[in-house]
């Protein structure tokens, strides 16, 4: 099999159950250098978790350019689609010019199955099922992206899928509204949403949606060692939990194994721990799910706080998400987008309102920028300009105005008792 060297970013569209307990695993080949060059699998806890599960009756979603043919990905494709127009019915023929084989480097990376023989590429959970959604980014479909993702989401949570991979960024803020009830709709039916947070490299300098949206979990990239990617990966508030993002593995759609970096490939990874932890724990839902995720997260050696704005709660960890103990949660960590529609599309359109612009911005408060501007009044003061003007200036202002005060009071005091003294002699 042919190896080439590729370097891919995040899909980034600017103009762009069962138990998981199964047989041991086929110890690795030590002489094959594709299974060598999986790094993550031992240091990410994911070799461990395999004594638990390996990810068995649980479907991952991979909305993305399509799944190709190849022995490591057609056992582990288990149905599919096309919402590109463009594609073949199943998802299985890669959509797009450019990087067509990123959804297959994204499903081998969840799921690959392997050569035999502990050869080959494999993923993070080897027995869980793909269904590949081919989807068209640019101008590869005459059908908008926007209506694409939302058909996508609605179709993988019709199928079955216990969690949708999303490795992509429109590298704005904002999201279509239509994304409101797809995402509302795999959140209601139980789905965890794993999303890349996008790279820095291609352009994508703040974290955009989809990783902006509420409940969603957000996965930041990091090298080797465990630091964050300079070029493969972007930071923000909105990062749940981080993972390798550099010196990836995936299998192309005509079968080459290459060598590429990107949160493309960080949020797989953690898409296939999810599944991991799902068929392990098939009674919790998605936000304990999500919670274990999080909350068995390693801290990265250079982390301010937890959650940190550069990796989240940390370097995911698959054994201890599989096996920690990890008290329950009544919602989902990652935020509400059911509140979020609650407060920022439906309190504003209501008669008379003023218009919701719907840009994130950071809240301290909350775990993630939930918060929205409401614009289209001049009288009407902005989140930003609260934040950044009217309260900064009346932290200054008052103090400043009690001063001037007391000393006008002074002034007068001074001269009233001027007026009253006696005039010497």
């Amino acid at each position: 099999m042919r190896r080439a060297v590729v370097t891919v970013v995040a899909g980034v569209l600017a103009v762009l159950a069962l138990t998981g307990a199964s047989a041991p695993p086929v110890p690795d080949d030590p002489a094959d250098p594709v299974r060598k060059a999986e790094y993550w699998i031992d240091k990410y806890g994911i070799r461990d978790a395999w004594n638990t599960t390996r990810g068995a009756g649980v479907k991952i979603a991979v909305i993305d350019t399509g799944v190709g043919h190849s022995p490591e990905l057609d056992p582990a494709v288990v149905g599919g689609t096309d919402v590109s127009g463009v594609g073949a019915a199943d998802g299985r023929t890669p959509v797009g010019a450019v990087d067509a084989s990123h959804g297959s480097w994204v499903a081998s990376l969840a799921a690959a199955r392997g050569t035999g023989d502990g050869k080959g590429m494999i993923g993070v959970a080897p027995e869980a099922g793909i269904l590949a959604i081919s989807v068209g980014f640019g101008a590869t479909s005459q059908i908008a992206f926007t209506k694409q993702v939302a058909d996508a989401m609605h179709w993988a949570v019709d199928h079955g899928a216990k969690v949708i991979n999303l490795s992509f960024t429109t590298n704005t803020l904002d999201w279509d509204e239509s994304w409101d009830d797809a995402f509302e709709y795999a959140f209601s039916h139980d789905v965890v949403v794993v999303v890349a947070a996008g790279n820095r490299g291609s352009g994508t300098t703040r974290v955009g949606a989809p990783a902006t949206i509420p409940g969603v979990l957000t996965v930041g990239g990091v090298d080797p060692s465990g630091k964050a990617s300079v070029e493969a990966s972007t930071q923000g508030i909105t990062i749940g939990v981080s993972a390798p993002s550099e010196q990836l593995l995936g299998v192309s759609a005509n079968g080459d194994v290459v060598t590429w970096n990107g949160t493309s490939g960080a949020a797989p990874i953690v898409a296939g721990i999810v599944a991991l932890v799902r068929a392990a724990h098939p009674d919790l839902d998605a936000n304990n799910v999500i919670e274990r995720i999080i909350k068995t997260a390693r801290p990265a050696s250079d982390a301010t706080s937890v959650p940190d704005a550069i990796y989240g709660y940390g370097l995911v960890d698959a054994a201890a998400a599989v096996s920690a103990k990890v008290p329950l949660v009544s919602s989902n960590p990652m935020g509400s987008l059911e509140d979020w529609i609650r407060l920022y599309r439906r309190a504003n359109s209501q008669p008379g309102a003023p218009t919701p612009s719907a840009t994130p911005i950071a809240v301290p408060a909350l775990p993630r920028a939930d918060a929205v501007s409401p614009a289209g009044s001049a009288l009407m003061p902005s989140a930003n300009s609260l934040l950044y003007g009217t309260i900064p200036l009346m932290a200054l202002t008052v103090p400043a105005i009690l001063v001037a005060l007391g000393v006008t009071a002074a002034v007068r005091r001074i001269r009233s008792a001027r007026r009253q003294r006696p005039p010497s002699s």
